[in-house]
């Protein structure tokens, strides 16, 4: 299932959906643009790598403080044209509400804080991981849990590809987020019960930054239901 927008108008011109588009895009390109030995070794620079921490507990490792930046730099980088596109695409459907509801400076602290947390996540349940995370879905997924909460009849036009022929349809906003949040539980059990079966995708990541996303703002912000409609 893919959504393809959601039927809660904005508001106000969403700037920091924009701008956090926008530096994702910048990095992606240069990125690209790298002799893959050297976009290797800036990956590896500036992602999360679980297996520093785990050997950090043992003493045989010492981190620095550049571990712990790139809990930032990680959620700026991406692995793929798919990559980047299914996590951008998704931040422009749910995120230009939540920064309405949250305003501009505060979406942005709740947008890094849930990368950040999302990162721990995947951190704490693969501690014997050398795989680096990057990627803005555990922000974005930050955003869903944040959307989840506030707008949850809002209606969330669908497409799911039936072999070569895409069939579209609309779905409450609380269904299709449960329906993907069950998603990442699942391949994330499966994740710890056979780590080479689900592939290289930070499911704890997503999990941790949808729980997150949905308790900050349900901690700190009211619901004003009547918006759900609009």
């Amino acid at each position: 299932m893919f959504p393809i927008k959601d039927s809660i108008k904005g508001k106000s011109i969403p700037i920091i959906i924009w701008t956090l588009i926008f530096i994702n895009t910048i990095f992606f390109l240069r990125e690209i643009l790298m002799p893959e030995r050297s976009l290797e070794l800036f990956i590896y620079e500036n992602a999360v790598i679980p297996l520093k921490f785990s050997q950090a507990i043992s003493g045989d490792y010492n981190l620095k403080i550049k571990d712990f930046l790139n809990f930032f730099t990680c959620m700026f980088l991406h692995g793929g044209w798919v990559h980047i596109i299914g996590n951008l695409w998704t931040l422009w459907i749910f995120g230009d509400n939540v920064e309405d509801k949250i305003g501009k400076l505060n979406f942005v602290v709740f947008y890094l804080l849930s990368g950040i947390f999302a990162s721990l996540m995947h951190v704490i349940t693969n501690l014997s991981s050398e795989i680096p995370i990057i990627g803005a879905s555990g922000a974005i997924a930050g955003v869903m849990g944040a959307y989840f909460y506030f707008f949850p009849r809002a209606k969330i036009l669908i497409m799911v590809p039936i072999l070569f022929f895409p069939i579209f349809f609309e779905a409450p906003a609380v269904i299709f987020l449960a329906f993907w949040f069950i998603q990442q539980i699942f391949s994330g059990a499966l994740s710890l019960a056979l780590p080479n079966a689900t592939g290289a995708i930070a499911w704890w990541a997503h999990i941790g930054g949808f729980i997150f996303g949905y308790f900050y703002v349900k901690i700190l912000y009211k619901s004003d239901e009547k918006e759900d409609l609009s």
